[in-house]
């Protein structure tokens, strides 16, 4: 007879990108509640960030610690793990969250932007998998990439965005055989979870949420938890990508 047993994750070291506020904190405060030592990473937000490392330390000491780095540049992803293995010694968990959003109408790309979007979220995760890649698999690690739903189905007026997602889906995939048996590499693609904070009117949200099966909007404990299970629990897992969208990617 075969009994389940939920492990914990009791002397892992996680680092989550762009996790000051959202989605990444949620993940950041979920694998930190299954046992995780995290590492904060934020570019832009560094009060947050703090403020979430204080809360995470005041749970267990020396648990969390907040690190910038400009995940663009050519040496941040670098940089950032180093910054990781010289806190904790180790690293387990990738998950790559950082990410830029926002519409780029045809007729309307310019350079930077397209080079905003896809660094962000394209070059950035690469470049860390590539930097974390040996000492993920020295310990049987686990990277986990924010995907998007619209990297199948494209977003009107997001087509580098779009674009840029699609790729890292891709990547995904690549990274699970590049990196197979030592290391697992799966995604999670987010649908309608935490609104833009601006930018986006009643009218809108209520349309979509209208495209959704389940009838309501997401929370980031919902991508949080799909994460914790990839890297905890399914441990027969790679290569794959999970909706988190009530639905909504078969409802179009």
């Amino acid at each position: 007879m075969s009994i389940f047993h939920l492990e914990t994750l009791d002397g892992k070291v996680a680092l989550v990108t762009g996790a000051a506020r959202r989605i990444g904190a949620a993940i950041s405060e979920e694998l930190h509640a299954a046992g995780a030592r995290v590492a904060v990473h934020y570019h832009g937000s560094g009060n947050d960030a703090h403020k979430l490392v204080e809360a995470l330390n005041e749970v267990r000491a020396n648990s969390a610690i907040a690190l910038m780095a400009d995940l663009k540049t050519d040496e941040g992803p670098n940089e950032l793990i180093d910054s990781v293995l010289s806190w904790a010694g180790r690293l387990d968990i990738l998950v790559n969250n950082a990410s830029t959003f926002y519409p780029t109408p045809l007729g309307e790309v310019d350079i930077s932007g397209w080079e905003d979007l896809l660094g962000s979220n394209l070059r950035a995760p690469m470049f860390l998998a590539q930097a974390a890649a040996p000492h993920l698999q020295a310990v049987s690690g686990n990277i986990v990439n924010l995907v998007d739903i619209h990297a199948c189905k494209p977003l009107r007026n997001y087509p580098v965005y779009c674009a840029a997602k699609a790729g890292l889906a891709m990547l995904t995939r690549s990274l699970a055989k590049e990196l197979a048996p030592c290391v697992r590499v799966n995604g999670v693609a987010p649908g309608a979870i935490a609104w833009p904070e601006t930018g986006m009117s009643d009218s809108v949200k209520k349309n979509i949420v209208s495209q959704i099966p389940l009838g309501k909007a997401g929370e980031p404990a919902d991508i949080a938890n799909a994460v914790l299970f990839l890297v905890r629990d399914a441990t027969f897992v790679t290569g794959q990508i999970i909706p988190i969208d009530g639905g909504r990617s078969i409802g179009w």
